[in-house]
């Protein structure tokens, strides 16, 4: 038992982590992330002596598991996803406000207590290039994928359950033209009649199937299609829309009642330290909330994208009355 703690305390000290006093026990997850959001928590079991165990799943089907376990929760905490269905599901998560939370970026710090911010993502097409070029057409934007050559062959999750796919629908209505407005969801009646029922139900079936040469383009987000160019994949690039993009935080939550608690607000403070932050910026495809000198070579500058920025107060009040209108389109299609 002393050679293990030996070990584990040099490996702690060579990476850098000794801020962070050793704990101990467990700490359950569920997130819908992708590996590369998931490669930090090693780092984390290496500076807490916490052991974490991770349950995939989807946003929506995540805040239900949670819902049906209020009194006997399995999760402590829940790690990704877009600030909607966190606002949707507040009851779910306990208030917690991190000593980390100061170091961020003012725009990201944790104004509502029940989730805090760690990452921006923004919505992206993914596009198999190899199948593209076969068809003999461009993809530059929204409008492009109204292009009959596509019909059959674009894939998007649900926009009422997954988070992703929900970021990229407000994504869509406001870059093309707002999201009461007619033409704005003219388009998107549009465009799913040229997806024609090629709808996932997970997020991660939409960027596996394009990669995979299942579908010309999909509708995603940026982290793990920058993940498959940093793993050295030729065949897909990845589209910022010439409309606009909009780059949205992250959330995580602790859940009510959650077993281990005290663990679940280490993982937070965890998330937002520098040394996270910094990891996330310089090995992953996650780009920082925390004002830090880091960067890789895989994603697109900033500078270099269209962006337009969402109206959170606007698509919070009307999640139920967006998902409402997109699931009518989804049945008359």
């Amino acid at each position: 038992m002393k050679r293990i703690v030996s070990v584990l305390l040099a490996a702690i000290l060579c990476l850098g982590l000794s801020s962070f006093a050793l704990a101990d026990g467990e700490l359950i997850i569920v997130s819908p992330n992708s590996d590369g959001l998931l490669s930090v928590i090693p780092l984390f079991e290496a500076k807490t002596g916490v052991k974490v165990t991770v349950e995939s799943m989807g946003s929506g089907d995540a805040m239900k598991r949670i819902a049906s376990e209020t009194e006997n929760p399995t999760f402590d905490l829940m790690y990704g996803g877009s600030l909607s269905p966190f606002f949707a599901n507040k009851d779910l998560f306990q208030d917690y406000l991190s000593p980390e939370d100061a170091g961020l970026i003012p725009e990201y710090q944790n104004k509502l207590g029940f989730c805090t911010s760690y990452t921006v993502d923004g919505s992206v097409l993914l596009v198999n290039t190899e199948l593209l070029a076969e068809l003999g057409i461009e993809i530059n934007g929204y409008a492009d994928l109204l292009q009959p050559e596509l019909k059959d062959k674009i894939v998007s999750a649900d926009p009422s359950a997954s988070s992703s796919a929900f970021c990229q629908l407000t994504n869509m209505l406001l870059a093309m033209g707002g999201y009461e407005s007619d033409e704005a969801w003219q388009y998107v009646a549009d465009l799913f009649k040229n997806i024609n029922g090629k709808v996932v139900s997970s997020s991660s079936s939409v960027y596996k199937g394009v990669y995979n040469g299942e579908y010309v383009v999909g509708l995603t987000y940026e982290d793990p299609c920058v993940t498959f160019l940093k793993d050295g994949a030729t065949n897909i690039k990845i589209v910022y829309p010439i409309e606009g993009t909009v780059f949205l935080p992250a959330q995580i939550g602790i859940v009510k009642n959650a077993k281990n608690a005290d663990n679940a607000k280490l993982f937070v403070d965890y998330m937002l330290s520098e040394e996270a932050q910094v990891f996330l910026a310089e090995n992953t495809t996650s780009r920082p909330i925390r004002p830090v000198d880091a960067g890789n070579e895989w994603m697109t500058p900033l500078g270099d994208i269209k962006l337009i920025f969402e109206d959170s107060e606007y698509v919070m009040e009307h999640t139920p009355e967006i998902k409402e209108k997109i699931q009518e389109i989804m049945m008359e299609i």
